[in-house]
């Protein structure tokens, strides 16, 4: 009884002091760069308080323009490949495994 006393001592000052410490985490003011906006750009009111095009940042991501070059290349592949493979496969479904959940992707495609 005596031994299992201490060890809840013990384990009750780990839990206690374990993530204390004394030490502030101190940050310059010459690594301060002040923000454009005090408002967010993701803020439905940064429209009307601040324009977020001053706000982003002024090297946008690569990926992105990557993404708006090759956006017509996918539109072309999907409306001259799979859309029509998807057109030959809904017209014998028991030959090539089309099955209903595939009828119901295939419907809920934007047309152009």
């Amino acid at each position: 009884m005596r031994g299992s006393r201490w060890s809840l001592v013990i384990l009750a000052l780990l839990l206690t002091t374990s993530c204390s410490s004394t030490r502030q985490a101190s940050v310059s003011d010459q690594d301060y760069t002040a923000p454009l906006s005090i408002y967010s750009v993701m803020d439905a009111t940064a429209l009307v308080y601040a324009d977020p095009a001053a706000s982003s940042p002024a090297n946008d991501n690569p990926y992105r323009w990557a993404g708006f070059i090759l956006h017509p290349v996918g539109q072309l592949l999907d409306y001259t490949i799979n859309r029509p493979l998807y057109k030959l496969a809904g017209s014998a479904p028991y030959l090539f495994g089309y099955t209903a959940e595939d009828a119901m992707l295939d419907s809920q495609r934007r047309s152009p």
